[in-house]
């Protein structure tokens, strides 16, 4: 508190001096004018950046991002024209805040614009601050003070110390080292998936082993540079044994679960599945869940749990072979010799239908208007739909069936009344009731 009240005397009694007022009102003047001028010249050049034919999008988003700043880098161009008229008119003085104040501007600018690669906006604004605000105590020599003032914020833990400083210093180390073991795991999961030799269920679980070790050896790092006792967060071990008993029971569960799937390659990205009401394929197998692609493009995210305690049905678990059975009914006037024969013509006309594994018919039962068959064939992409498959069959039975005069009876209904009814009907001259 002594120093932050030092350190307030000082900037009041510098900003009392008539040459650091004269500077202020200047920087103060030049920052509206880059406002004003921002102001009427960014719609024009929006809009000759929109009457570009054919942009570049990359490009596009740089003018944007320049757009967006234009009112600073015009500080800057106007900071600079008036050091350079300070310059030739000899003006009494110093102009340090005026250099000052252009430099910490360019510094801002560039800061900001390199922290675009960072594609969270709030973190590539936070992160710009961060070292903007560490440019801006190099520049104006405060570097040393600032980290007397932020270590005095502070209290103590038993022997250790916890600062306002520590805490900057961890914020700081561990985001850059989380962000490197991220964007070199997921470099290193690219790769992996890119590999031949290894099969899917293998590459996701080598990836994401990688991952999680990555971020366990970038957080021990950290702590241990910034020289924080490990042994400290012992002491907060039985509270996580409990949130991880309760609150985070299904959590743990999913994630448990999903190892085991990576592990046994019971389920691969690409598997087409049933779970339940659900049928699709496998997308992405995730540490808690696994996105399954139905026919009808919804996304189901389906928790790993379910994929071990519950049926699945793996359409393409040891081959993508899957028999698919249509059930059929034919009059007792028809030869069935002769609808055994049109039927397996009639499956083997269907693109889908696989040409090695020949499709069979079975005459199954003598139902109690009707021939009951079965026929049966093979398909080897279950991924593409197994009603479409079935409808495309039952339409070539159909046109078969059409063109050779075998029916498709239907069921009839005989009706005994137990009582004699009168038949009456009406004359052409009795009139009806109501008229």
């Amino acid at each position: 508190m002594q120093y932050a009240n030092e350190l307030s005397e000082q900037l009041l009694l510098l900003f009392s001096e008539t040459a650091v007022l004269r500077q202020l009102i200047i920087v103060l003047l030049l920052l509206l004018l880059a406002r004003f001028a921002a102001w009427k010249l960014e719609p024009k050049l929006e809009a000759r950046i929109r009457a570009i034919e054919s942009p570049d999008r990359r490009r596009l988003r740089q003018f944007a991002i320049l757009l967006r700043r234009l009112s600073w880098a015009l500080f800057v161009l106007f900071g600079s024209l008036a050091l350079v008229l300070i310059n030739l008119t000899h003006w009494p003085g110093s102009s340090y805040l005026i250099s000052t104040s252009v430099l910490l501007a360019l510094a801002w600018l560039v800061i900001r614009l390199l922290s675009q690669v960072i594609e969270s906006r709030l973190l590539g604004r936070l992160v710009a601050i961060l070292v903007w605000s560490y440019v801006a105590l190099h520049m104006t020599g405060l570097t040393s003070e600032a980290v007397v003032f932020l270590d005095a914020l502070g209290f103590s833990v038993g022997n250790f110390r916890i600062s306002a400083w520590l805490i900057v210093k961890v914020l700081v180390l561990m985001g850059v080292l989380l962000w490197l073991s991220i964007s070199l795991g997921d470099f290193l999961d690219k790769q992996l998936q890119q590999s031949e030799d290894l099969t899917p269920s293998l590459r996701v679980l080598i990836g994401k082993v990688v991952k999680i070790s990555l971020i366990v050896m970038a957080t021990v790092l950290g702590l241990s540079s910034l020289g924080i006792d490990l042994t400290i967060f012992t002491v907060f071990s039985g509270a996580i044994g409990v949130g991880l008993g309760f609150g985070l029971q299904k959590v743990v569960s999913n994630f448990i679960s999903g190892i085991i799937i990576l592990m046994d390659r019971s389920i691969k990205p690409g598997d087409t599945i049933s779970l339940g009401e659900t049928f699709g394929w496998i997308r992405e197998l995730r540490a808690r869940f696994v996105s399954v692609v139905t026919r009808d493009g919804r996304e189901y995210l389906i928790p790993n749990e379910d994929f071990i305690t519950q049926q699945v049905i793996n359409w393409s678990f040891s081959d993508e072979l899957v028999r698919l059975d249509v059930p059929f009914g034919v009059s007792y006037n028809s030869d069935p010799h002769e609808v055994t024969a049109l039927a397996i013509a009639a499956a083997e006309s269907c693109r889908r239908v696989h040409r090695d594994m020949k499709p069979v018919c079975w005459l199954t039962g003598f139902g109690d208007s009707s021939l009951d068959f079965v026929l049966r064939f093979w398909i080897t992409d279950p991924r593409e739909g197994l009603t479409n498959i079935r409808g495309q069959v039952l339409l070539a039975l159909w046109d078969t069936f059409k063109e050779n005069n075998v029916a498709i009876p239907f069921p009839h209904r005989e009706i005994i009344m137990r009582t004699p009814v009168e038949v009456k009907g009406l004359s052409a001259e009795e009139p009806k009731q109501g008229d």
